[in-house]
């Protein structure tokens, strides 16, 4: 019996790439199964040769994303790295002028790119490179503005910092250095310089008590055309490290100045009529004015009773509870907490007497600028009026 012939193991054709990527390129123009049949070929072939290269080019566009993600990473760490290298050597000239900042910037080009260095000190690059042809030299803005700085810090220094830009550019003029609000507002910012800031405070009045109370004459009217015809009077308590010192006033509502004070340890009838007898003596002796004040016990004592209607004064009292009744007087109070009390320590009553009266007599009366009167002092009003 003649022995069966055994059949061939047949082998797939091995085809290389550039065939391949010929043959996917022919598939895309006249579709798989048309290319297939035209080449001898499994369209099975043909999807399996593009599955492999669509997963060669997706892990391609990986690594190249994240090699560009490591370029990017890089760079910015290398900025930061340089940011903390600026900041470490240039700590010392981040708050000072421009001119400062761009020497420091001259001295490290090598080390630091200028940019950077540009952008962690806040100066533009135009600026420094202006600076650099002019050999170094402020610019004539810079120079402008080093001179009013130079006048403004004075003015705002003479003032004791209790002034903002809108007194302190009246100061100005009246020096003869015409500048508006905004220059001088903007010289303060450049030097770090500001008013005073306001803080709230409770009133020291006690209205629960059983003795007669006047009709409210002013009602809220603050206005007065000759001195003499309203005066305004109220009592604050300032604190000491040996206690509580009370004071007590009397303003004139013609000029808002202050006519008549008194300081105390204690809140006493004493107190208010004392800084009533000072008013009436540097008034001399006026009849018939209103006299103002809030329905505090001290104020319908029998004590200040009698001595209103013995100098033939006409007493008036705020409403319960109305603390705008008595605006002016409060108003002074606030100013005179803001820009000679917050933010100092008085370890006596005595210090505190003499901030007081530096204030109210030399400060306050003759050259603080109120806006009521024109944003001239009370004494020059007075002075104006009477010329």
């Amino acid at each position: 019996m003649a022995k069966q012939a055994t059949p061939m193991k047949k082998t797939r054709a091995r085809h290389s790439d550039a065939y391949r990527e010929e043959a996917l390129a022919l598939a895309d123009r006249v579709g798989v199964t048309a290319a297939a049949r035209d080449l001898g070929l499994q369209p099975s072939q043909l999807y399996q040769w593009r599955a492999k290269v669509q997963q060669k080019k997706n892990a391609s566009e990986r690594e190249q994303a994240l090699a560009e993600e490591n370029a990017r990473l890089k760079r910015q760490l290398a900025e930061i790295s340089e940011e903390l290298a600026i900041n470490k050597k240039g700590r010392g000239v981040l708050c000072e002028e421009p001119e400062v900042k761009y020497t420091f910037i001259r001295q490290h080009r090598e080390v630091f790119s200028t940019q950077r260095m540009c952008s962690v000190l806040g100066v533009a690059r135009s600026g420094y490179y202006a600076w650099r042809q002019r050999g170094g030299e402020p610019s004539p803005r810079r120079r402008q503005q080093a001179i009013i700085d130079k006048r403004v810090g004075q003015a705002f220094q003479q003032g004791k910092g209790r002034s903002g830009a809108p007194r302190l550019t009246l100061d100005l003029r009246d020096e003869g250095l015409p500048l508006n609000p905004k220059t001088v507002a903007a010289s303060l910012h450049r030097q770090g310089l500001r008013a005073k800031a306001a803080r709230k405070f409770k009133a020291t009045t006690n209205s629960r008590h059983s003795l007669p109370v006047a009709p409210n004459l002013l009602k809220q009217d603050f206005t007065a055309v000759s001195p003499n015809q309203k005066w305004v009077g109220d009592i604050t308590y300032l604190a000491t490290g040996e206690g509580w010192l009370y004071l007590a006033v009397l303003i004139d509502l013609y000029s808002r100045k202050v006519i008549g004070w008194a300081m105390s340890e204690r809140m006493t009838a004493d107190l208010i009529g004392d800084a009533l007898q000072m008013a009436l003596w540097s008034r001399k002796m006026p009849k018939n004015v209103i006299v103002h004040s809030d329905r505090g016990s001290q104020y319908c004592s029998t004590l200040y009773q009698s001595l209103l209607t013995r100098h033939e004064l006409r007493c008036s009292m705020s409403a319960k509870g109305n603390c705008y009744d008595n605006a002016c007087a409060e108003s002074f109070f606030h100013s005179l907490k803001v820009e000679a009390i917050h933010g100092e320590r008085f370890e006596t009553r005595e210090a505190m007497r003499r901030q007081v009266f530096e204030f109210i007599e030399l400060d306050y009366n003759r050259q603080r600028r109120h806006s009521a009167i024109g944003m001239i002092s009370p004494e020059a009003f007075e002075a104006r009026m009477i010329a």
